[in-house]
Formats: structure tokens, sequence, C-alpha cells
């Protein structure tokens, strides 16, 4: 799984929806359980026209209608994991490649609270961060250390963090991807 500090594949989850949304059983083996589900399938669009307003240019090729770009999200050979608008944001969207960095299964991203992804050392940096994002719809370039579900240490490199608005503009949650990853 980990080649040249990159680890391949892992999962998604959605802002706004919460874990009794989802049946998760079972979902780390047949992955069409989770990205088929109309709601992941809905939050994938967020996802993806959120990433276009914000950065200019498509976060993958737009092929197929909504449910393929959803399985080709979900697969995608770089992490894709967002969060909700809550106050205290929880997970709600991860790629495949994401569950597997952060150790975790569906189930689990969809109960955990965002801040948990960074150590208590690092959270006030991760939260500037975030408000940078917030306030500029979105961050590229950005680099910090998480950890995963197992304590795991991994170091991110030019990350993009992006606001999810819906199609009135209303923020939904916030978004990041990567492809370069360091364990530490």
């Amino acid at each position: 799984m980990e080649q040249g500090g990159v680890l391949l594949p892992a999962r998604q989850s959605c802002v706004g929806y919460n874990a009794s949304t989802y049946s998760a059983e079972g979902a780390m083996d047949d992955p069409n359980q989770v990205w088929s589900q109309p709601s992941v399938v809905e939050w994938s669009q967020l996802l993806l026209n959120s990433y276009r307003h914000w950065v200019g240019r498509d976060l993958m090729p737009r092929t197929g209608g909504p449910d393929e770009q959803a399985h080709a999200l979900f697969m995608a050979p770089f992490v894709v994991v967002s969060h909700g608008a809550q106050e205290d944001p929880i997970l709600n969207y991860g790629s495949h490649l994401a569950l597997t960095l952060w150790e975790t299964t569906w189930e689990q991203l969809l109960q955990t609270p965002s801040r948990l992804t960074a150590e208590p050392v690092n959270r006030a940096e991760r939260e500037w961060m975030l408000e940078r994002a917030r306030v500029q719809g979105y961050v590229d370039n950005y680099r910090g250390v998480r950890i995963s579900n197992r304590g795991r240490r991994f170091l991110i490199e030019n990350a993009i963090v992006w606001s999810v608005i819906d199609q009135a503009g209303r923020r939904q949650g916030q978004a990041a991807t990567f492809s370069r990853w360091t364990f530490l």
C-alpha cells in the first residue's frame, strides 16, 4: 500500500448528512455500498462543483453522469476528505484512499470530529488554515501533520482546502485533497 511516501486507496462521506444516513456494514468489502448511495452521489457533486467554483479548474475529469463521477471520485488516486458546517465539524466524506490513510472505516469516519485528524499540538495551526479557506474560498499548497485513527502520524503536502457550497452559494462544509504525504 505504501509506495515512495504515497499510500494508495481511501474513501468518502458527505456534509449535511449524518452517520445514520449510511449503511456502513460491509462498506469496506464492497465500495459500491458507499459511493453509490444517493446522498454520497449528491455530496460528490457538491465537492466537484465547489472545487471548480473556487479553484477554477476541475478536480478530475467530469465524464459520465453523477453516479460515474461519484465512483471515480471515491476511487481516485488522490485523497479527498470533507466535513460538515457544524460548529465542531464531523467528517462526512472520505475517498477510498482517505479511509486507507486514516486507517478507518466509513462508519467510523462519519462519527469522527474533523479536529481529531490532527494532534492537539497541531490543531491551532489547522484551525487557522481552515479559517483562511472559509474567508478566501480555498487555500493551496497547504502542509501539515495529521494522525490516523490508530495513531500513525503523517505529513501532508501540497494540499488544497476549499469551502463546499451548494447551488445557492450557502456554505455546507469544507474539503481537502492531496496526493503527497510522508509517514513520520
